[in-house]
């Protein structure tokens, strides 16, 4: 029997999630909305579902509104809420996403207590911690994506200014997912040579800027609306590396319980990711700077989880 995921969410990031995880046959999806929204997410399954002879894939996908077709998941995938407009920040989304992926977790571990749970609503690190509360799962099944994608960014941005290929560049972005992301420059690898030693000061410091601003640019781009193929890719490969017990190395916001010198709190490291969740989270050796603006990110994480008021 294939596993199964659920997707919360049949928006443009949850909805292009879903495609992928069933292109890549990694599991059946269950895509869910809200009781609002109608017939939609049935809609997007049946599309999805009707492209499978062209795309050659057999996973299923279904639509659903009812929170309970959740039931029997191996993982689930929260994208719910409300997406950043022009001007806003991912802070700005905390007090409305808040009470949706809050709702959303109680009824995760109401009908799928012993499912995996990554978070993409925004602001990410505090609705990872929101999920974790609500759930009351352990902490190594409760995880948001984060560095996957802001890793991706970074790399990216790297690729394009070196133009070389997209595969031979390796970076990590560490920290939470906002202003105060810590992209590792000294950690920045093309096939195995150091990215300082290809590229000028200058123009590394205009990537870590770009990189930070990564999702603000696609917004600002798009006008109505937010990044959702990156995020997709983020979110599925992480998926992949649980499902299929990959044990990828991939920076994630994980709960950190004195690694880093970070107490009780989710915050973006690189972690193993397999079948049982967070395996393992991995301490780099970080300067005294690069030490210091991860927990000046981990400490405005900290400052927004309070205003939870949980």
């Amino acid at each position: 029997m294939n596993q199964k995921v659920t997707v919360f969410g049949a928006g443009f990031v949850g909805a292009t999630t879903a495609q992928r995880i069933v292109e890549r046959e990694l599991a059946d999806v269950m895509l869910i909305d809200a009781p609002q929204t109608g017939d939609m997410p049935k809609g997007k399954a049946l599309d999805m579902m009707e492209s499978a002879c062209l795309e050659k894939f057999d996973a299923k996908i279904e639509g659903s509104v009812d929170p309970g077709a959740c039931a029997g998941s191996d993982l689930i995938v929260i994208t719910a809420g409300v997406a950043r407009k022009p001007g806003m920040s991912r802070d700005d989304l905390l007090n409305i996403n808040a009470g949706i992926v809050g709702g959303i977790s109680e009824n995760i571990r109401k009908h799928a207590p012993n499912a995996i749970v990554i978070v993409v609503s925004n602001p990410l690190d505090v609705m990872t911690y929101l999920g974790g509360a609500k759930t009351g799962f352990p902490k190594t099944r409760v995880m948001g994506m984060a560095g996957v994608l802001d890793s991706a960014r970074f790399r990216c941005f790297l690729a394009m200014e070196l133009g070389v290929s997209h595969r031979d560049v390796e970076a990590m972005v560490l920290g939470g997912h906002g202003d105060d992301m810590v992209p590792l420059v000294r950690y920045a690898t093309c096939t195995g040579i150091k990215i300082e030693d290809l590229l000028p000061k200058d123009k590394l410091d205009a990537i870590v800027t770009r990189t930070r601003n990564g999702g603000a640019e696609i917004v600002n781009l798009l006008k109505t609306g937010s990044a959702y193929y990156a995020p997709a890719s983020s979110v599925t490969e992480m998926v992949a590396s649980i499902l299929q017990d990959q044990k990828r190395v991939l920076p994630c916001a994980c709960w950190c319980t004195g690694q880093y010198g970070i107490q009780n709190q989710f915050v973006g490291v690189p972690c193993v990711l397999g079948r049982n969740g967070v395996e393992r989270i991995i301490e780099l050796k970080l300067t005294a700077e690069e030490l210091a603006s991860l927990k000046k990110s981990a400490a405005h994480v900290a400052e927004s989880v309070k205003k939870l008021n949980l």
